[in-house]
């Protein structure tokens, strides 16, 4: 367990401080009367191993910060309006602060704006939410914390254009994006596009298409799109869910896409099982584990009254078989 002084060590390093936030002058009104502070925390669904992972690192924060959370997820990733009922019910039983990793940018925002006006801290979980969005329907995010997205899908085009040949590879590729209105996902493909478009002008993405986070979605575009583009010589995938669905496909071609080069993003313990055996290129890994600690972490700190960092970036580490066999980048560790 990491002590104390190495966590705020650690958050001072990922933090990005733009703007600094206190708590809500009544936040502590929230507090239960005896016993620790709870905290509520909604995740999409649990049988994700992403937000399984991130489940894990919430408790692991919980127990450092000597403070009560209650986990809630939905049955999947597409469940907007479970979600919704789910915040209602937590909202409820007055939590000290929602920590929300919302299904989209606009699911929550009743509930939202209903917890700002009982002063009740919100925190933008993943960073899932849309600043403008969120002021105009009265709803005030205490914090922010993720990964860049943008970032990490222009990571993963990177390391697609360096396997393919550097500036001058030509040949088309696959965006396979997650739920519709997810900010995200598209972040994160706008983010592989436009790097992707900067660095290698004549890789051209030829499909980019919403498989809803589903596996056996992406599946289905991957063999569709294969059948119009045999030639098919990347695929990017905005989560290692719909990435494993794409690899089996493309894996089984009769056709040169068979050796497309393919890459996700979130680092589950199945895509990286798929690296170590050679089959799945690489996926950039975002570490959720360390984001749910550290989003607990830097709650406990905002309603003792310290300044909190608006947005909080955690780190994101690129993770190939390379990285792997050699071990030694210290993220690593954070991998669940």
């Amino acid at each position: 367990m990491r002590s104390r002084s190495g966590a705020r060590a650690l958050r001072s390093l990922v933090a990005t401080a733009l703007l600094l936030a206190g708590p809500e002058p009544d936040a502590l009104a929230a507090r239960p009367a005896d016993g620790p502070p709870s905290y509520a925390v909604l995740l999409k669904s649990l049988a994700n191993p992403y937000w399984s992972s991130l489940a894990a690192g919430v408790r692991g924060g919980a127990r450092t910060a000597q403070v009560a959370v209650t986990i809630s997820g939905v049955p999947s990733d597409q469940a907007a309006s479970a979600q919704l009922d789910q915040c209602r019910a937590a909202l409820a039983t007055r939590p000290a602060a929602l920590l929300a990793a919302s299904i989209d940018s606009t699911n929550l925002l009743p509930c939202l704006a209903e917890a700002h006006r009982a002063h009740v801290p919100v925190i933008d979980l993943d960073d899932n939410l849309a600043p403008a969005l969120d002021r105009r329907q009265g709803v005030r995010v205490a914090f922010r914390i993720g990964a860049d997205n943008e970032a990490a899908g222009a990571r993963a085009a990177g390391f697609v254009v360096g396997r393919l040949g550097g500036d001058q590879a030509t040949g088309n590729v696959l965006v396979i994006e997650g739920l519709a209105g997810n900010l995200s996902s598209q972040q994160r493909a706008d983010g592989f596009a436009a790097r992707l478009h900067q660095l290698a002008p004549h890789l051209v993405i030829v499909a980019r298409a919403s498989a809803d986070w589903d596996r056996e979605k992406a599946a289905a575009i991957t063999r569709d799109v294969i059948a119009r583009a045999p030639d098919l010589r990347a695929i990017f995938a905005c989560n290692d869910g719909m990435v494993m669905g794409a690899l089996g496909v493309a894996r089984q071609a009769r056709s040169p896409a068979r050796q497309a080069v393919i890459v996700g993003v979130d680092g589950t313990g199945e895509a990286l099982q798929a690296i170590r055996d050679g089959q799945l290129d690489g996926t950039v890994a975002q570490l959720p584990f360390l984001l749910g600690q550290e989003a607990v972490l830097h709650t406990a700190e905002l309603l003792a009254g310290h300044a909190v960092a608006r947005q909080i970036d955690v780190p994101t580490l690129l993770v190939t078989r390379e990285i792997l066999e050699s071990g030694s980048n210290p993220l690593l560790r954070d991998l669940r």
